[in-house]
């Protein structure tokens, strides 16, 4: 079963897939946080998905299986 940390309650296979590449991970972490009622993250992930956040949440997927909760 796929925890709520991954995109969408993906897998976790699926999410990293998603996190490897930066424009999924951009649309997908931006539409996860406006989907959960974090307006203020989901315009922090439009702005910064590109760079610093992108980089954190293939780390993070990478080693822990997760992705980045900015709140």
């Amino acid at each position: 079963m796929a925890s709520s940390k991954d995109y969408f309650g993906l897998g976790k296979i699926v999410s990293l897939i998603l996190a490897i590449i930066p424009v999924t991970s951009w649309i997908c972490g931006a539409v996860t946080r406006f989907s959960e009622g974090k307006i203020l993250a989901g315009i922090i992930r439009l702005i910064f998905g590109f760079t610093i956040v992108w980089i954190v949440d293939l780390v993070l997927m990478i080693l822990d299986g997760h992705i980045w909760r900015l709140f």
